[in-house]
């Protein structure tokens, strides 16, 4: 079947026009005429209905869009798996206001030339994403697959750099007024990280961190968002929360929530790259650099176990 015919149709699709689809592919409304009707005679269905405004998918047509979509994807990955310079470099982070979506900006501040497209693959379990980093569907990812053993083996990791932890709190908490805090105060608090994900890496370290300084993290009720988090935290005499120093998190004035570092040792969280082990995209490299370039954290530094394991 005619991949370029099935990616006529997919646009023609989403742009409602044939006209449309043919800019977007560089060719002829007549060419993309063409190359649909020849689809729809191999697989012996219409796929469109002519109106005035343009084209509208039949019902045979709105069942096959979804598969040939797919098929489009895959063929796309396929090329940019042995072409990755075609492209612009592209980057998954956990969410645009974590720290490592912070870190990207800046480096492409201080090189606003490079062709940088950064994504969120909004998966939590860390295998999915060298999944993705496998197929060429992203360049690289900040996530960790704890166990090196489980990392497949044309993908490796790369240390970027430890996020030190802040305890964000509302202004009648307790500890509000602290400048630093030491892991000590921390126990018997209530700190609330809601929707830790099972498998997922900051679940395990959560875990470690709660064993190591006998915390209390409550990890009860979905995650509805940042904005609902902090309201709570607004009116909260006792809850707490841990954020990472580099994190950007935004709230109204009158909220008037304080962050405070975490020392004694510091609580840091470990964060990596996942790279291809071979063939990786040529812009890759002075990220890379980069992030090597990163101060690290000063005086004592608590890390959970894969951050000293070997080979990471």
């Amino acid at each position: 079947m005619d991949t370029e015919a099935m990616r006529s149709f997919v646009l023609a699709a989403e742009l409602g026009q044939l006209q449309h689809a043919a800019d977007e592919l560089g060719v002829t409304q007549q060419a993309v005429s063409k190359r649909i009707a020849a689809l729809e005679r191999e697989l012996e269905v219409r796929l469109f209905t002519r109106t005035a405004r343009g084209v509208e998918l039949t019902l045979d047509g709105q069942a096959f869009l979804p598969h040939a979509r797919g098929v489009v994807a895959g063929v796309d990955r396929a090329v940019t798996a042995v072409r990755p310079g075609s492209r612009a470099l592209r980057i998954d982070v956990l969410g645009y206001r974590s720290a490592q979506a912070v870190v990207l900006h800046d480096y492409w501040r201080a090189h606003p030339g490079t062709d940088l497209d950064v994504v969120t693959l909004r998966v939590d379990d860390p295998h999915v994403a060298a999944a993705a980093v496998q197929a060429g569907e992203v360049d690289a990812s900040f996530r960790t697959v704890t166990d090196p053993a489980t990392l497949p083996r044309d993908v490796r990791l790369v240390r970027a750099f430890d996020s030190p932890l802040e305890l964000l709190v509302g202004p009648r908490h307790p500890l509000a007024s602290a400048r630093t805090l030491t892991p000590p105060q921390l126990r018997r608090l209530r700190i609330w990280v809601p929707g830790i994900a099972p498998r997922s890496e900051w679940a395990q370290f959560y875990d470690q961190l709660a064993a190591a300084f006998d915390l209390r993290v409550d990890a009860a009720g979905p995650h509805f968002g940042d904005e609902v988090l902090l309201d709570t935290l607004a009116d909260s005499a006792d809850v707490a929360t841990l954020v990472g120093a580099r994190d950007r998190y935004l709230w109204p004035a009158h909220y008037d929530l304080r962050r405070i570092p975490i020392v004694n040792p510091t609580l840091a969280y470990p964060l990596y790259l996942m790279v291809p082990a071979t063939n990786p995209h040529p812009g890759l490299r002075a990220v890379i650099d980069h992030l090597a370039r990163l101060a690290p954290l000063p005086g004592a530094v608590w890390l959970p176990s894969w951050a000293h394991a070997s080979p990471l």
